[in-house]
């Protein structure tokens, strides 16, 4: 595992090692459930019992379940889960070093032979798998659901969003703002957005104590796919949340960097506190600040100088 993260380190952070030593770059780890989407509470009733009788209960949870059969057939009719549901990955890129880069687009995967021992030819069909993945990832849903698909799934996403007063399209805005609150987002080829010509840097960075597939999809079902590439987003399922960001703090070494923790968690509070990182603790309460709609770059800047002192990035600014 350790030499599939050094390969990863040095493949997913080029645009930010090429930029000058006096570039601020802000990291923004994020938790996923309960942070930048609502779905355990919505199942299990506790965000509709924050209201104190206001929101239907059951309607929540029917909202809940339809999410939560859309997330796993996604998984297994397109991601491969059932094939490798057993053999979860801290991040997509883990197993590279096992990827001879073959073409893939006449490979069968139901025909590889796919199957313990997990020995290093099969650690090669997973990689496979993973590449295969990530690219299905930053194709986007257009390119797997129907038309009819599509409308049942803007309908969803709309009728969820307003149960939950807008937390689903105001967290994802508010990642937007985290990403590209320097100046107007340049795309570049491989979808991402991060300009080397900004005064500061920003990236969103994903870390999930789910499976990384189920993970991935959620970021494709909830719009994040734009926001947060494959290459982002960890799952500290086996390894834990300190140690993914160890690996983060790691691949984003240079001098002028700063992290925030943005969670409902006590695993990334204590991770955070670990690494002496600002913690910012999300909220399902209605009127807290430390929640969607809510939450502003303004508090996020009262944390940062807690930590790193006063500073003129634009994390500083409302």
């Amino acid at each position: 595992m350790e030499d599939s993260k050094n390969h990863f380190s040095e493949e997913t952070t080029k645009g930010f090692a090429k930029s000058s030593k006096d570039q601020k770059l802000n990291v923004y780890v994020w938790d996923m459930d309960e942070t930048i989407i609502l779905l355990k509470s919505l199942l299990n009733g506790t965000y509709a019992e924050a209201f104190c009788g206001s929101k239907d209960i059951k309607r929540g949870e029917e909202l809940g379940k339809i999410w939560e059969k859309q997330i796993l057939d996604l998984c297994d009719h397109h991601f491969f889960y059932e094939q490798i549901e057993n053999y979860n990955q801290p991040f997509i890129d883990a197993l590279s070093e096992y990827d001879d880069g073959r073409d893939l687009s006449d490979y069968d995967f139901d025909q590889d032979g796919f199957d313990p021992p997990y020995d290093d030819g099969n650690k090669r069909k997973l990689a496979f798998r993973q590449r295969a993945i990530a690219n299905k990832y930053k194709e986007g849903l257009q390119n797997i659901f129907d038309e009819q698909k599509m409308k049942f799934w803007d309908e969803l996403y709309e009728m969820t969003d307003v149960y939950t007063d807008r937390w689903f399209s105001s967290a994802r805005a508010f990642l937007e703002e985290c990403a590209f609150s320097d100046e107007p987002p340049r795309a570049s080829a491989d979808r991402t957005r991060n300009s080397t010509s900004r005064s500061s840097q920003h990236v969103n960075i994903l870390v999930t104590s789910g499976s990384l597939i189920p993970s991935l999809v959620k970021c494709l079902l909830f719009r994040l796919d734009h926001l947060i590439t494959p290459e982002n987003v960890y799952s500290s399922w086996e390894v834990g949340k300190l140690q993914c960001f160890k690996w983060i703090k790691e691949r984003f070494n240079k001098t002028n960097v700063r992290f925030c923790v943005i969670g409902d968690g006590w695993e990334e509070c204590e991770a955070a506190q670990s690494l002496k990182w600002p913690f910012v603790k999300i909220e399902l309460q209605p009127g807290s600040p430390h929640r969607f709609p809510g939450l502003s770059l303004k508090t996020l800047g009262f944390y940062f100088s807690v930590i790193y002192g006063n500073s003129d990035s634009s994390s500083d600014e409302e």
